[in-house]
């Protein structure tokens, strides 16, 4: 999971599946207290090597901010898991496909059971909730009082004003690209047009000789 202070502060919690991030954005963070359910917007995948990055997205860049690595650990379905990574992978994105996660958690502050549960939260298709099991790990402690990196251990704030990493996204290319294939259109149109009149023109002059 990665704190990201872009236009709003909020928590990114991510799950490998098919090579892939699986990605959702918390905007009040997670909790160990099974009473709260906490909205989680599932959003684009990410690329897998995005894990463990913690630095600057320059502005103009697709979730421009700071990003620290708030927690990491690995993961495993709660029901039915197995010794065999592609079963679990299986049985994960079925259950993803469903609307309904349930793992197991073995990170350095989050830990135990969690579930995903989908929902159409505002008639939106992406809203997830996060939840917390009751079990040995769960308590009403705010876990997001505890705001260092687990690499680091600086706080998002310590990094903004640090760190030299910095992550560029693809968004801003694939928007350059729509932008000039626009002006390229835009200018066979323009180019058609002049054509189209001067063809018109010779047309006239011609009719007028006659």
């Amino acid at each position: 999971m990665q704190k990201h202070d872009a236009s709003h502060l909020h928590y990114d919690f991510r799950l490998e599946m098919e090579g892939l991030l699986k990605s959702w954005a918390v905007p009040k963070g997670p909790s160990l207290n099974p009473a709260d359910k906490r909205l989680a917007m599932m959003v684009e995948d990410h690329p897998f090597d995005y894990r463990t990055f913690e630095g600057i997205i320059p502005e103009g860049n697709y979730g421009a901010g700071t990003v620290i690595v708030w927690d990491e650990g690995t993961y495993e379905p709660l029901e039915n898991a197995s010794v065999n990574k592609k079963e679990n992978e299986k049985n994960l994105l079925k259950q993803l496909h469903a609307g309904s996660v349930k793992i197991v958690m073995h990170g350095k502050k989050l830990k135990g059971e969690f579930a995903l549960v989908k929902t159409h939260y505002g008639g939106a298709e992406n809203s997830w909730l996060l939840i917390k099991h009751k079990d040995e790990y769960a308590t009403e402690e705010d876990v997001t009082e505890k705001d260092k990196s687990v690499v680091s251990k600086k706080t998002i704030a310590q990094v903004e004003k640090t760190s030299d990493k910095i992550w560029k996204s693809n968004r801003e290319q694939k928007s350059k690209a729509k932008s000039e294939n626009s002006k390229t259109v835009t200018a066979k149109s323009s180019n058609t047009k002049t054509a189209t009149k001067k063809k018109t023109n010779q047309h006239s002059k011609t009719l007028a000789k006659k």
